[in-house]
Protein backbone atom coordinates (compact mmCIF):
# COMPACT_ATOMS: atom_id res chain seq x y z
CA UNK A 1 0.00 0.00 0.00
CA UNK A 2 2.84 2.72 1.14
CA UNK A 3 4.42 1.43 -2.13
CA UNK A 4 1.39 2.39 -4.48
CA UNK A 5 1.34 5.98 -2.44
CA UNK A 6 4.68 6.57 -3.57
CA UNK A 7 3.79 6.11 -7.02
CA UNK A 8 1.14 7.81 -7.21
CA UNK A 9 2.30 10.78 -5.52
CA UNK A 10 5.50 10.74 -8.01
CA UNK A 11 3.69 10.00 -11.04
CA UNK A 12 1.15 13.17 -10.32
CA UNK A 13 4.92 15.72 -9.65
CA UNK A 14 6.23 14.06 -12.92
CA UNK A 15 2.76 15.11 -14.78
CA UNK A 16 2.75 18.57 -12.90
CA UNK A 17 6.13 19.64 -13.80
CA UNK A 18 5.60 18.57 -17.61
CA UNK A 19 3.14 20.86 -17.48
CA UNK A 20 5.56 23.56 -16.98
CA UNK A 21 7.18 25.10 -20.17
CA UNK A 22 9.95 28.17 -20.74
CA UNK A 23 9.17 31.41 -21.37
CA UNK A 24 10.34 31.27 -25.09
CA UNK A 25 8.79 28.28 -25.68
CA UNK A 26 7.76 28.15 -29.56
CA UNK A 27 5.36 25.51 -30.22
CA UNK A 28 1.96 24.91 -29.05
CA UNK A 29 0.52 24.95 -25.55
CA UNK A 30 -1.79 22.58 -24.40
CA UNK A 31 -4.19 23.96 -21.74
CA UNK A 32 -3.70 24.80 -18.39
CA UNK A 33 -0.34 24.65 -18.76
CA UNK A 34 2.19 27.06 -17.31
CA UNK A 35 4.66 29.05 -19.20
CA UNK A 36 6.81 29.83 -16.71
CA UNK A 37 9.78 33.00 -16.74
CA UNK A 38 12.40 30.15 -15.64
CA UNK A 39 15.49 31.83 -16.40
CA UNK A 40 14.38 35.02 -15.01
CA UNK A 41 14.32 37.34 -17.96
CA UNK A 42 11.32 39.58 -17.20
CA UNK A 43 13.20 40.95 -13.95
CA UNK A 44 15.54 43.10 -16.19
CA UNK A 45 12.55 45.11 -17.55
CA UNK A 46 10.91 45.50 -14.18
CA UNK A 47 10.97 48.77 -12.35
CA UNK A 48 10.51 52.43 -13.57
CA UNK A 49 11.70 53.87 -16.96
CA UNK A 50 11.93 57.18 -18.42
CA UNK A 51 11.08 58.88 -21.70
CA UNK A 52 10.77 62.30 -23.61
CA UNK A 53 8.57 62.94 -26.86
CA UNK A 54 6.95 66.12 -28.08
CA UNK A 55 7.81 67.91 -25.17
CA UNK A 56 6.18 65.18 -22.93
CA UNK A 57 7.42 63.27 -20.30
CA UNK A 58 6.56 59.58 -19.62
CA UNK A 59 6.89 57.34 -16.88
CA UNK A 60 6.19 53.58 -17.48
CA UNK A 61 6.49 51.11 -14.70
CA UNK A 62 6.84 47.38 -15.56
CA UNK A 63 5.74 44.78 -13.29
CA UNK A 64 6.14 40.97 -13.49
CA UNK A 65 3.30 39.06 -12.73
CA UNK A 66 3.73 35.06 -12.17
CA UNK A 67 1.13 32.97 -12.88
CA UNK A 68 -1.36 34.30 -14.73
CA UNK A 69 -4.21 32.53 -16.24
CA UNK A 70 -4.94 33.65 -20.35
CA UNK A 71 -8.58 33.23 -21.04
CA UNK A 72 -7.44 33.26 -24.85
CA UNK A 73 -5.09 30.90 -24.75
CA UNK A 74 -6.37 28.93 -22.13
CA UNK A 75 -2.90 28.15 -20.17
CA UNK A 76 -0.64 29.96 -17.30
CA UNK A 77 2.17 32.33 -17.89
CA UNK A 78 4.15 34.49 -16.37
CA UNK A 79 4.17 38.26 -18.24
CA UNK A 80 5.06 42.08 -17.98
CA UNK A 81 2.16 44.58 -17.03
CA UNK A 82 2.74 48.32 -17.40
CA UNK A 83 1.53 51.26 -15.98
CA UNK A 84 2.35 54.79 -17.33
CA UNK A 85 2.19 58.36 -16.37
CA UNK A 86 2.96 61.35 -18.85
CA UNK A 87 3.36 64.72 -18.01
CA UNK A 88 3.40 67.86 -19.98
CA UNK A 89 6.55 70.45 -20.25
CA UNK A 90 4.97 72.38 -17.19
CA UNK A 91 4.88 69.11 -15.35
CA UNK A 92 0.48 69.08 -15.59
CA UNK A 93 -0.60 65.36 -15.67
CA UNK A 94 -2.08 64.38 -18.64
CA UNK A 95 -2.23 60.32 -17.87
CA UNK A 96 -1.99 58.62 -14.92
CA UNK A 97 -2.95 54.86 -13.97
CA UNK A 98 -0.28 54.38 -11.65
CA UNK A 99 -2.73 53.59 -9.02
CA UNK A 100 -4.64 51.35 -11.35
CA UNK A 101 -5.07 47.69 -10.28
CA UNK A 102 -3.26 45.30 -11.49
CA UNK A 103 -5.99 43.63 -13.24
CA UNK A 104 -6.66 46.60 -15.06
CA UNK A 105 -3.63 47.83 -16.64
CA UNK A 106 -3.50 48.90 -19.65
CA UNK A 107 -0.42 47.29 -21.05
CA UNK A 108 -0.07 43.86 -20.48
CA UNK A 109 2.62 41.36 -22.17
CA UNK A 110 2.64 38.72 -24.58
CA UNK A 111 5.57 36.66 -24.96
CA UNK A 112 9.19 36.98 -26.55
CA UNK A 113 8.95 36.64 -30.38
CA UNK A 114 10.52 33.71 -31.75
CA UNK A 115 11.95 36.17 -35.00
CA UNK A 116 13.75 38.85 -33.36
CA UNK A 117 14.25 38.21 -29.86
CA UNK A 118 12.01 41.39 -28.91
CA UNK A 119 9.11 41.22 -26.24
CA UNK A 120 5.20 41.99 -26.92
CA UNK A 121 3.04 44.07 -25.68
CA UNK A 122 -0.70 44.77 -26.08
CA UNK A 123 -2.12 48.23 -25.54
CA UNK A 124 -6.11 48.79 -24.63
CA UNK A 125 -7.26 52.15 -23.32
CA UNK A 126 -10.67 52.20 -22.04
CA UNK A 127 -10.41 56.01 -20.52
CA UNK A 128 -9.21 56.87 -24.90
CA UNK A 129 -11.86 55.18 -26.55
CA UNK A 130 -10.32 51.97 -26.51
CA UNK A 131 -7.63 52.88 -28.37
CA UNK A 132 -5.54 49.41 -28.80
CA UNK A 133 -2.22 48.82 -29.98
CA UNK A 134 1.02 46.49 -30.19
CA UNK A 135 3.89 47.28 -28.18
CA UNK A 136 7.29 46.05 -28.57
CA UNK A 137 10.03 46.29 -26.56
CA UNK A 138 13.56 45.57 -26.57
CA UNK A 139 16.96 46.62 -24.57
CA UNK A 140 19.35 48.61 -26.95
CA UNK A 141 22.56 48.36 -25.03
CA UNK A 142 24.30 45.52 -23.02
CA UNK A 143 23.86 47.00 -19.40
CA UNK A 144 19.90 46.65 -19.95
CA UNK A 145 19.43 50.52 -19.38
CA UNK A 146 17.94 51.61 -22.20
CA UNK A 147 14.60 50.29 -23.99
CA UNK A 148 13.51 50.59 -27.43
CA UNK A 149 10.27 50.97 -27.72
CA UNK A 150 7.95 51.14 -30.79
CA UNK A 151 3.93 50.81 -30.75
CA UNK A 152 2.06 50.06 -33.64
CA UNK A 153 -1.42 51.42 -33.44
CA UNK A 154 -4.66 48.94 -34.25
CA UNK A 155 -7.52 49.86 -36.50
CA UNK A 156 -9.08 51.95 -33.73
CA UNK A 157 -12.79 53.14 -34.97
CA UNK A 158 -13.48 56.54 -32.93
CA UNK A 159 -17.61 56.56 -32.93
CA UNK A 160 -19.81 58.94 -31.84
CA UNK A 161 -20.37 57.75 -28.38
CA UNK A 162 -16.35 58.41 -27.63
CA UNK A 163 -15.96 61.37 -25.53
CA UNK A 164 -12.98 62.56 -27.73
CA UNK A 165 -15.07 62.35 -31.20
CA UNK A 166 -13.98 64.99 -33.46
CA UNK A 167 -11.54 66.41 -31.11
CA UNK A 168 -8.19 67.36 -33.21
CA UNK A 169 -5.69 66.18 -32.48
CA UNK A 170 -6.79 63.32 -30.32
CA UNK A 171 -5.30 62.48 -27.72
CA UNK A 172 -2.23 60.70 -27.34
CA UNK A 173 -1.08 58.68 -24.71
CA UNK A 174 1.49 56.98 -25.52
CA UNK A 175 4.22 57.15 -28.38
CA UNK A 176 4.61 55.67 -31.46
CA UNK A 177 8.88 55.24 -31.21
CA UNK A 178 11.27 56.29 -27.84
CA UNK A 179 14.00 55.17 -26.14
CA UNK A 180 13.03 54.47 -22.29
CA UNK A 181 15.85 54.76 -19.46
CA UNK A 182 15.96 53.21 -16.60
CA UNK A 183 15.53 55.02 -13.31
Amino acid sequence: MKNIFLFILLSISISCTAQTYPLRTFTDIPENAYLKDLNNELNYYAGTWKGIWNNKTIYIIFKKNTYIYDNVLKYYKDNLIGKFKVLDSNGNILFDNFNSADNNAKIWGGKFRKADDKYSLTYNDPDLCNTSGNIIINFTDSTRTKLNWKLNKGSNIITTDCQYYNTTPFPQALPEEMILTKQ
